[in-house]
């Protein structure tokens, strides 16, 4: 009997824990809780939960309204509190799983969390949360999102910035303003390696083209007819590429210097005469720091008062120093290399080649008052260099007859005297002018042995031939600092009407 009741009591008690019998218990907040694989986003309505555990020991969420299973956590997962923290910790984040895709609509955080999913998925960089480390304290971040590019005309490729270089120590001294040893442009038959080539001008076909608004009325051919005179020994002045009465008179003396008869519209003729000179009018030649550092003046003034005041008498630009050593007009430089940065060491630009100076001893000059023109005689007789001068003016005449070379000064002071020379502006004073390429003679000085006289360069090259002096023979500098290595002392100068 007692065996039997045994065996019933046993059944019954098994019957009760093998079926899936609980009993309802509602959460007070429902907790966050794993997805069950549908792949959906499973929202509980208004937040009623139900919760019943099973024979085995899972806990199974149920929807209170709807009836639907939300969610079942087996035992391991329900205990271990602490991954639920962390599980928990990582939600306020925005860090939940990867596989965790339910958001509840209601919860501020899930919301948050489900923004920046879509951000992410976007490729939008978002900035970590506030609590993540930030050795600043500050929240901040260097991560932003790019900028939109609706046209696809922008873009963030740009190249990685250059590094700068360890700036070196330029040594900062006069330039040798037209100096008689030159430096020679490179060589026309070089071909510029490819990456010189966006430095230089535009070229139509094998020669390189001006553009007619920046020359001013320039002609190319007109220059590299300049450029042979020049390397002939008959100076046109200034380089400019425009016909006028010193390039007449410069062909003129080169006809007589070299026993030719060429003509200014022989175009055959001319470039024959350039290619056994020295190749192409036009060479190459890259701006150095030396070129952009200078020293420059800001400007020159007009009154020999405030000269006086300056330390030097310098170029104002690069250009300017740059026209002078190469025989140009500064405008014409410009206008050939009208893209070209000047102020940048390392721009190829294009200049004349002149080529080599003159080097044959001079022992008579000429200075001839009525063509404007000085003409430099070899110990034969033989004419060896032309210039084109300013000489003399009606109120200050030049001296008359033959006097000589008594010495040669390179870059001299100038000596204002209202008592012996000319009165400017209202200066009553002597003045000691310094020395510089744009003082009232130049960089050079050619003294006569008549006081006060001489033969000297100018601050303006562009005048030369056209305008009048105060008595005095006035060259380009780069033509009187040819003539002073020429001369010596005892030399005679003839002045003809």
């Amino acid at each position: 009997m007692l065996r039997t009741i045994f065996t019933l009591s046993a059944l019954a008690a098994g019957l009760v824990f093998s079926n899936a019998f609980a009993a309802p218990t509602h959460d007070g907040a429902a907790q966050p809780v794993r997805a069950s694989g549908s792949g959906g986003i499973l929202l509980a309505q208004d937040g009623n939960l139900d919760i019943y555990y099973d024979a085995r020991g899972n806990r199974v969420i149920v929807d209170s309204d709807t009836g639907k299973v939300i969610a079942i956590q087996p035992p391991q997962t329900r205990l271990d509190r602490r991954a639920l923290r962390r599980e928990s910790r990582m939600r306020e984040l925005g860090r939940a799983p990867a596989d965790d895709d339910r958001y509840y609509l209601d919860d501020p955080q899930d919301m948050a969390r489900f923004r920046r999913r879509q951000l992410e998925e976007e490729g939008r960089v978002i900035p970590p949360p506030a609590d993540e480390y930030d050795p600043d304290g500050s929240g901040s971040v260097d991560a932003y999102p790019p900028a939109p590019q609706d046209d696809g005309s922008y873009d963030n490729n740009y190249p990685d910035a250059p590094q700068p270089a360890k700036p070196g120590t330029i040594k900062r001294q006069p330039l040798n303003e037209a100096s008689i040893d030159p430096v020679r442009p490179a060589d026309p038959t070089d071909q510029a390696a490819p990456s010189d080539q966006a430095a230089l001008p535009p070229k139509a076909g094998d020669k390189t083209s001006v553009d007619p608004a920046l020359s001013l009325g320039a002609r190319q051919d007109v220059a590299a007819l300049q450029v042979l005179l020049d390397r002939g020994g008959a100076s046109p002045g200034v380089i400019d590429g425009r016909f006028g009465s010193n390039v007449d008179k410069a062909l003129a003396a080169y006809n007589q210097i070299n026993g030719s008869s060429l003509k200014s519209t022989d175009s055959v003729g001319i470039q024959a005469a350039l290619s056994q000179s020295g190749g192409d009018p036009f060479a190459n030649y890259t701006i150095t720091a030396e070129d952009a550092a200078g020293p420059y003046v800001a400007s020159i003034p007009e009154d020999y008062s405030q000269k006086a005041q300056l330390d030097r008498m310098g170029f104002t630009s690069v250009t300017e120093a740059l026209a002078e050593r190469f025989h140009m007009d500064e405008n014409y430089l410009k206008a050939l290399n009208p893209d070209a940065n000047f102020n940048r060491p390392g721009t190829i630009i294009k200049v004349a080649n002149f080529g080599k100076l003159v080097s044959t001893p001079v022992t008579r000059i000429v200075a001839d008052k009525g063509k404007k023109e000085v003409f430099a005689y070899d110990g034969s007789g033989k004419l060896v260099a032309a210039y084109p001068a300013t000489i003399g003016s009606s109120d200050t005449p030049s001296p008359t007859g033959i006097h000589a070379v008594s010495r040669v000064a390179l870059d001299p002071n100038y000596t204002y005297n209202p008592n012996i020379n000319f009165k400017q502006g209202e200066n009553n004073k002597i003045l000691t002018i310094p020395p510089g390429p744009n003082g009232p003679v130049g960089s050079v000085w050619i003294a006569l042995d008549k006081p006060t006289y001489g033969i000297h360069g100018t601050p303006e090259p562009s005048k030369i031939g056209k305008t009048e002096s105060h008595g005095c023979v006035r060259l380009t500098n780069w033509d009187a600092r040819e003539l002073a290595k020429l001369v010596s002392p005892g030399v005679p100068v003839e002045f003809v009407e």
